[in-house]
Protein backbone atom coordinates (compact mmCIF):
# COMPACT_ATOMS: atom_id res chain seq x y z
CA UNK A 1 0.00 0.00 0.00
CA UNK A 2 1.68 3.69 -0.66
CA UNK A 3 0.98 6.20 1.21
CA UNK A 4 1.52 10.11 0.44
CA UNK A 5 2.61 12.11 3.68
CA UNK A 6 0.58 15.20 4.12
CA UNK A 7 1.17 15.85 7.79
CA UNK A 8 -1.57 17.73 9.61
CA UNK A 9 -0.35 20.07 12.13
CA UNK A 10 -3.66 19.14 14.45
CA UNK A 11 -3.03 16.56 16.92
CA UNK A 12 -1.98 16.59 20.42
CA UNK A 13 -0.03 13.37 22.80
CA UNK A 14 -2.07 10.56 23.63
CA UNK A 15 -3.53 10.58 27.23
CA UNK A 16 -0.88 8.34 29.96
CA UNK A 17 -1.91 5.01 30.00
CA UNK A 18 -4.83 4.97 27.40
CA UNK A 19 -4.51 1.74 24.91
CA UNK A 20 -5.33 2.66 21.38
CA UNK A 21 -8.62 0.01 21.23
CA UNK A 22 -10.96 1.81 18.92
CA UNK A 23 -11.15 2.46 14.86
CA UNK A 24 -13.32 5.07 14.16
CA UNK A 25 -14.46 5.23 9.99
CA UNK A 26 -15.85 8.90 8.99
CA UNK A 27 -16.95 10.23 5.59
CA UNK A 28 -15.49 13.66 4.63
CA UNK A 29 -18.88 15.23 4.08
CA UNK A 30 -17.13 17.59 1.72
CA UNK A 31 -17.61 18.59 -1.73
CA UNK A 32 -14.07 17.54 -3.28
CA UNK A 33 -11.65 15.64 -1.55
CA UNK A 34 -9.12 18.37 -2.15
CA UNK A 35 -11.34 20.74 0.35
CA UNK A 36 -11.64 18.07 2.96
CA UNK A 37 -7.88 17.52 2.90
CA UNK A 38 -7.21 21.15 3.45
CA UNK A 39 -9.60 21.31 6.08
CA UNK A 40 -7.97 18.54 7.69
CA UNK A 41 -4.61 20.49 7.39
CA UNK A 42 -5.80 23.79 8.87
CA UNK A 43 -4.29 24.98 12.16
CA UNK A 44 -8.00 27.35 12.14
CA UNK A 45 -9.73 24.25 11.34
CA UNK A 46 -8.30 22.43 14.96
CA UNK A 47 -9.77 19.23 13.19
CA UNK A 48 -7.90 16.24 11.74
CA UNK A 49 -7.57 12.36 11.34
CA UNK A 50 -4.91 9.82 11.08
CA UNK A 51 -5.45 8.42 8.05
CA UNK A 52 -7.53 9.97 4.71
CA UNK A 53 -8.33 7.77 1.63
CA UNK A 54 -9.81 9.27 -1.68
CA UNK A 55 -12.06 7.91 -4.24
CA UNK A 56 -9.03 6.60 -5.97
CA UNK A 57 -7.80 4.49 -3.52
CA UNK A 58 -5.16 6.92 -2.50
CA UNK A 59 -3.55 6.81 1.06
CA UNK A 60 -2.69 9.94 2.85
CA UNK A 61 -1.26 9.80 6.36
CA UNK A 62 -1.99 12.53 7.72
CA UNK A 63 -1.33 12.55 11.51
CA UNK A 64 1.12 9.53 13.26
CA UNK A 65 -1.14 7.34 15.08
CA UNK A 66 1.02 7.22 18.43
CA UNK A 67 -0.74 10.86 18.21
CA UNK A 68 -4.17 11.76 19.22
CA UNK A 69 -5.90 13.21 16.35
CA UNK A 70 -9.14 15.26 16.50
CA UNK A 71 -11.82 13.38 14.63
CA UNK A 72 -14.47 12.11 16.93
CA UNK A 73 -15.02 15.09 18.88
CA UNK A 74 -17.77 14.57 21.64
CA UNK A 75 -18.35 10.50 21.04
CA UNK A 76 -18.74 7.68 23.67
CA UNK A 77 -18.99 3.72 22.90
CA UNK A 78 -18.99 0.93 24.61
CA UNK A 79 -18.41 2.76 28.37
CA UNK A 80 -15.56 5.31 27.06
CA UNK A 81 -16.09 8.84 26.25
CA UNK A 82 -14.04 11.47 24.61
CA UNK A 83 -12.97 8.72 22.06
CA UNK A 84 -10.00 10.78 19.91
CA UNK A 85 -7.32 9.67 22.62
CA UNK A 86 -8.28 6.13 22.10
CA UNK A 87 -8.67 5.81 18.69
CA UNK A 88 -7.71 5.67 15.13
CA UNK A 89 -10.25 7.61 12.77
CA UNK A 90 -9.64 7.26 9.41
CA UNK A 91 -11.53 10.05 6.72
CA UNK A 92 -13.16 8.28 3.42
CA UNK A 93 -13.67 11.19 0.85
CA UNK A 94 -16.93 10.65 0.19
CA UNK A 95 -19.87 13.99 -0.30
CA UNK A 96 -22.12 12.41 2.44
CA UNK A 97 -25.67 13.03 3.04
CA UNK A 98 -25.17 16.73 2.32
CA UNK A 99 -24.24 15.95 -1.32
CA UNK A 100 -26.50 13.15 -2.28
CA UNK A 101 -24.43 10.16 -0.31
CA UNK A 102 -22.58 9.28 -3.08
CA UNK A 103 -21.64 5.45 -3.37
CA UNK A 104 -18.23 4.58 -2.28
CA UNK A 105 -16.23 3.22 -5.62
CA UNK A 106 -14.77 -0.26 -5.06
CA UNK A 107 -11.17 0.42 -5.51
CA UNK A 108 -11.64 3.27 -2.34
CA UNK A 109 -13.36 0.56 -0.35
CA UNK A 110 -10.35 -1.89 -1.10
CA UNK A 111 -7.96 0.51 -0.17
CA UNK A 112 -9.78 1.63 3.02
CA UNK A 113 -10.19 -2.30 3.64
CA UNK A 114 -6.24 -3.37 3.34
CA UNK A 115 -5.25 0.06 6.13
CA UNK A 116 -8.23 -0.70 8.18
CA UNK A 117 -6.42 -4.48 8.31
CA UNK A 118 -3.24 -3.22 8.83
CA UNK A 119 -4.80 -0.97 11.70
CA UNK A 120 -6.76 -3.73 13.81
CA UNK A 121 -3.35 -5.50 13.42
CA UNK A 122 -0.91 -2.95 14.73
CA UNK A 123 -3.08 -2.34 17.37
CA UNK A 124 -4.82 -5.21 18.13
CA UNK A 125 -8.26 -3.46 18.07
CA UNK A 126 -11.55 -5.56 18.85
CA UNK A 127 -14.21 -6.58 16.65
CA UNK A 128 -16.60 -4.81 18.79
CA UNK A 129 -14.70 -1.34 18.64
CA UNK A 130 -14.79 -0.69 14.75
CA UNK A 131 -17.25 1.63 14.62
CA UNK A 132 -18.79 4.70 12.41
CA UNK A 133 -18.51 8.10 13.49
CA UNK A 134 -22.48 8.49 13.54
CA UNK A 135 -22.18 5.33 16.28
CA UNK A 136 -19.70 7.19 18.41
CA UNK A 137 -22.01 10.68 18.48
CA UNK A 138 -25.58 9.62 16.98
CA UNK A 139 -27.10 12.74 18.20
CA UNK A 140 -24.42 14.78 15.78
CA UNK A 141 -23.15 12.09 12.62
CA UNK A 142 -24.32 9.87 10.03
CA UNK A 143 -21.40 8.61 8.56
CA UNK A 144 -20.03 6.95 7.18
CA UNK A 145 -23.39 6.63 6.10
CA UNK A 146 -25.89 3.44 5.28
CA UNK A 147 -24.17 2.97 1.93
CA UNK A 148 -20.73 1.85 3.54
CA UNK A 149 -19.85 -1.94 3.00
CA UNK A 150 -20.07 -3.00 6.62
CA UNK A 151 -20.64 -6.33 5.66
CA UNK A 152 -17.53 -6.40 2.93
CA UNK A 153 -15.06 -5.24 5.56
CA UNK A 154 -16.70 -7.70 8.33
CA UNK A 155 -15.98 -10.60 6.22
CA UNK A 156 -12.88 -9.78 5.36
CA UNK A 157 -11.96 -9.44 9.44
CA UNK A 158 -12.40 -5.83 10.45
CA UNK A 159 -15.33 -5.27 12.22
CA UNK A 160 -18.66 -7.33 12.81
CA UNK A 161 -21.31 -8.72 10.58
CA UNK A 162 -23.82 -10.64 12.65
CA UNK A 163 -25.75 -12.78 9.90
CA UNK A 164 -29.32 -13.58 10.75
CA UNK A 165 -30.11 -16.41 13.42
CA UNK A 166 -32.32 -17.23 15.88
CA UNK A 167 -31.48 -14.42 18.54
CA UNK A 168 -34.86 -13.11 20.15
CA UNK A 169 -35.91 -10.07 19.18
CA UNK A 170 -35.00 -7.26 21.42
CA UNK A 171 -38.01 -6.40 23.72
CA UNK A 172 -35.58 -4.00 25.76
CA UNK A 173 -34.48 -1.72 23.36
CA UNK A 174 -32.04 0.52 25.09
CA UNK A 175 -29.90 -2.39 26.56
CA UNK A 176 -29.72 -4.27 23.56
CA UNK A 177 -28.43 -0.73 22.17
CA UNK A 178 -26.16 -0.57 25.11
CA UNK A 179 -24.82 -4.10 24.64
CA UNK A 180 -23.79 -3.45 20.86
CA UNK A 181 -22.19 -0.57 22.42
CA UNK A 182 -24.47 2.70 22.05
CA UNK A 183 -24.04 4.85 24.93
CA UNK A 184 -27.56 6.56 25.53
CA UNK A 185 -28.19 8.33 29.31
CA UNK A 186 -24.72 7.95 30.31
CA UNK A 187 -23.30 9.78 26.97
CA UNK A 188 -21.31 12.64 27.52
CA UNK A 189 -24.04 14.15 25.10
CA UNK A 190 -27.44 13.09 26.08
CA UNK A 191 -28.15 10.78 23.45
CA UNK A 192 -32.25 9.44 22.37
CA UNK A 193 -33.23 6.12 21.78
CA UNK A 194 -34.38 7.04 18.09
CA UNK A 195 -31.18 8.64 17.43
CA UNK A 196 -29.41 5.65 18.64
CA UNK A 197 -32.07 3.33 16.37
CA UNK A 198 -31.62 5.19 13.54
CA UNK A 199 -27.40 4.63 13.88
CA UNK A 200 -27.74 1.05 14.28
CA UNK A 201 -30.30 0.63 11.51
CA UNK A 202 -28.00 2.79 8.99
CA UNK A 203 -24.80 0.33 10.10
CA UNK A 204 -27.01 -2.81 10.69
CA UNK A 205 -30.27 -2.38 8.21
CA UNK A 206 -28.89 -0.83 5.78
CA UNK A 207 -31.92 -1.40 3.41
CA UNK A 208 -34.20 0.49 5.66
CA UNK A 209 -36.35 1.97 6.74
CA UNK A 210 -34.29 4.62 7.87
CA UNK A 211 -36.71 6.24 10.67
CA UNK A 212 -35.06 5.26 14.45
CA UNK A 213 -38.19 3.31 14.77
CA UNK A 214 -38.18 -0.31 16.82
CA UNK A 215 -40.41 -1.72 13.92
CA UNK A 216 -40.88 -5.69 14.63
CA UNK A 217 -37.71 -6.17 11.48
CA UNK A 218 -35.64 -3.01 13.84
CA UNK A 219 -36.40 -5.58 16.85
CA UNK A 220 -35.06 -8.65 15.46
CA UNK A 221 -32.01 -7.55 13.53
CA UNK A 222 -31.23 -5.67 16.91
CA UNK A 223 -31.41 -8.95 18.96
CA UNK A 224 -29.17 -10.88 16.32
CA UNK A 225 -26.57 -7.85 16.45
CA UNK A 226 -27.08 -7.31 20.46
CA UNK A 227 -26.22 -11.15 21.21
CA UNK A 228 -23.66 -11.43 18.79
CA UNK A 229 -21.43 -8.44 20.30
CA UNK A 230 -22.29 -9.60 23.87
CA UNK A 231 -20.63 -12.97 22.65
CA UNK A 232 -17.76 -11.32 20.98
CA UNK A 233 -17.05 -8.97 23.72
CA UNK A 234 -16.85 -11.88 26.44
CA UNK A 235 -14.43 -13.40 24.05
CA UNK A 236 -11.85 -10.48 23.78
CA UNK A 237 -12.34 -9.79 27.68
CA UNK A 238 -9.11 -9.71 30.07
Amino acid sequence: MRVHERPSPNHAPRPADTPIDTLVLHYTGMATGDAALARLRDPAAAVSAHWLVDEAGGVVRLVDEERTAWHAGVSAWRGHVGLNGRSIGVEIVNGGHDFGLPPYPDGQIAAVLALAREIVARWTIPAVNVVGHGDVAPMRKADPGEHFPWRRLAHAGVGLWPEAGDAAPATDIGGALAAVGYALEDAPQPTSVSAALLAFQRRFRPEGPLDGRADPATRRRLGEVAAAYLLAAARCAP
